[in-house]
């Protein structure tokens, strides 16, 4: 794989779901799991965390919640699943965007696009990202862990940033100061989703990438030297 492919692949948070010492699952057992965690989703995404109940879930998805508990040993699990779908779907939208770019300054560009687009096209995702994020708590600290993919998704786009300056695309600059400026006007665009679903995203996208992409690239009296 190539310096580019390799950055790119490590540019998205992804979680295997393979929980240690559970055999293979059956395609119905998948289907099933796969089914509750999306009722789970619009579930938190419309009533909110703490009253997105078990079984509440459950009569979405037309089951009984002894289903539920069949799959997951509570709704910690649940919630962690629910989490960990929204970042293996958000990761199948940007990598291909990603990696289908040639350079550095691309591929920053699709990264910023891929992802906000992605918020737009799963306003139910995010929504219920934001309610986990918001409700998920005891003793004032968080259930669910997001604090570490964020953390993951600012230090793979620090790749990305490093790898621009030694390609010399990107003027010098600190890049753990602009991976996080950058993840953090990513991460401000849900809470405006969810206010204004009518924003012009479009434009707000466009705005954003041409504003990095000039914050990163060198000047014409860099390019001289």
């Amino acid at each position: 794989m190539t310096v580019v492919g390799q950055t790119a692949s490590n540019l998205v948070v992804q979680s295997e779901i393979n929980p240690d010492g559970q055999e293979e699952r059956s395609f119905i057992e998948t289907a099933r799991r796969a089914q509750i965690v999306e009722c789970a989703i619009l579930v938190i995404a419309e009533l909110g965390y703490s009253n997105a109940s078990l079984a509440e879930i459950a009569r979405r998805a037309g089951v009984s919640k002894g289903v539920i508990s069949y799959h997951f040993a509570g709704k910690d699990e649940l919630i962690q699943e629910v989490v960990n779908v929204v970042l293996e779907k958000g990761a199948a939208v940007m990598l291909p965007r990603i990696s289908a770019e040639h350079s550095a300054s691309g591929m920053l560009r699709a990264y910023i696009k891929s992802n906000l687009e992605f918020f737009g096209s799963h306003l139910d995702y995010i929504r219920a990202v934001m309610n986990i994020s918001a409700g998920a708590r005891a003793d004032g600290k968080p259930r669910i862990n997001l604090a570490s993919a964020l953390d993951q998704a600012a230090h793979a786009l620090e790749m990305l940033l490093r790898h621009g300056q030694e390609r010399g695309e990107f003027r010098e600059f600190s890049t753990k100061v602009m991976a996080i400026t950058i993840r953090n006007a990513i991460e401000t665009v849900p809470p405006l989703l969810a206010a204004n679903p009518n924003l012009d995203l479009e434009s707000y996208i466009d705005e954003l990438a041409t504003m990095f992409d000039l914050a990163t690239r060198k000047s014409p009296a860099d390019q001289r030297c």
